[in-house]
């Protein structure tokens, strides 16, 4: 029986991974949870709540309780947290103590939320982390020293850009956008170029098989299903690499904007560092095909994907639970920070 034990949870919008002091990650689920409209029964949560998305009858609804990296439903959001931790525990004795990752542009009423979801779903003490910080602990990084290092977080719901230095996060733009904005691109490019509309799931699908934000060496091309907006009838369409470029490129350049905001209001000392450690992507998405040729060729520094990058966040968190009694509970007040430094 364990008596206590203490849990890293990455937070996700459309998945969330658990891990454990020295085991690393335990579990991985997605983010959604189903429910009985009618009664408001827990029916399901992760992979068979996910299942039921766009296939359930009309007393029963599956939802996504997280949005564009924070809670939308709270009250989904704790049960969610609960199961998990349940299933993660067993038969434990005390309360854990749980660090979260959070987004870097986080607001004081998103911490709020996030700390009282988890003091309900069975947390003793709850501690607050930055993706972009966790994730460079994950990738290896030794972000204590007084040395730069820019990582680019790439999850389902934002992307977090942030120069990392002594242990903090010394400058960070957060764009509400990620994973399932390159599925709604798609939806949105296939809807308009071929008349079919196509549903998230195959959109993701598409995304994971021929996905590119960079030119491929060759062409690729896979067959889709969808329907036909001109008959309502099921229809084939072939959908190329080079189509789910041109789809996601309104995206891609947002993130190479932010990448250069971000340099250009970080210190001299610091870009000096950056220019000589390269940037490191991490995030599900983040392996894309090209990510790391297009950041590299867009700032002319070296750029390279971390390994496990979609596990870089919650192995950090993992990593971080050896030192969460030196850590300081509660909000961490992003906003109020940065303003502070303004």
């Amino acid at each position: 029986m364990v008596l206590g034990r203490d849990i890293g949870i990455d937070l996700g919008t459309t998945s969330v991974l658990l891990s454990t002091r020295g085991k690393g990650v335990i579990m991985r689920e997605p983010a959604v949870v189903a429910m009985d409209r009618n009664t408001g029964r827990l029916l399901n949560v992760g992979m068979a709540a996910q299942r039921m998305l766009g296939r359930t009858p009309g007393n029963i609804v599956a939802i996504r309780p997280m949005h564009e990296g924070a809670i939308s439903d709270y009250d989904m959001t704790e049960r969610m947290l609960k199961e998990f931790v349940r299933k993660a525990l067993s038969f434990s004795m005390i309360k854990p103590r749980i660090i979260i990752s959070v987004s870097s542009g986080i607001t004081e009423v998103e911490e709020r939320a996030v700390i009282d979801a988890a003091i309900a779903a069975g947390a003793r003490k709850v501690y607050l982390m930055e993706a972009p910080l966790a994730a460079a602990i994950g990738a290896g990084l030794d972000v204590a020293k007084p040395d730069g290092h820019m990582v680019i977080d790439i999850g389902g719901g934002t992307i977090d850009i942030a120069v990392l230095s002594l242990s903090g996060v010394v400058e960070s733009i957060s764009l509400k956008i990620g994973g399932e904005a390159f599925d709604h691109e798609l939806v949105k490019y296939i809807k308009r170029t071929h008349n079919v509309f196509i549903g998230e799931n195959t959109a993701e699908e598409l995304k994971k098989s021929i996905g590119c934000v960079w030119n491929r060496p060759e062409t690729v091309a896979v067959e889709v299903k969808g329907r036909c907006l001109l008959t309502g009838l099921p229809r084939l369409i072939a959908v190329s690499s080079d189509d789910v470029l041109e789809a996601f490129g309104e995206i891609t350049e947002r993130i190479v904007e932010a990448v250069y905001d971000v340099l250009e209001i970080t210190s001299p000392e610091l870009v000096a560092d950056i220019s000589e450690n390269g940037i490191i992507l991490t995030g599900g998405n983040s392996q894309l095909w090209g990510f790391d040729k297009l950041i590299s060729n867009r700032t002319h520094i070296a750029t390279y994907i971390a390994d496990d990058a979609d596990l870089c966040v919650a192995n950090g968190l993992g990593k971080a639970l050896n030192w969460v009694g030196d850590m300081s509970e509660g909000t961490i007040n992003l906003a109020r920070r940065k303003q502070m430094r303004m």
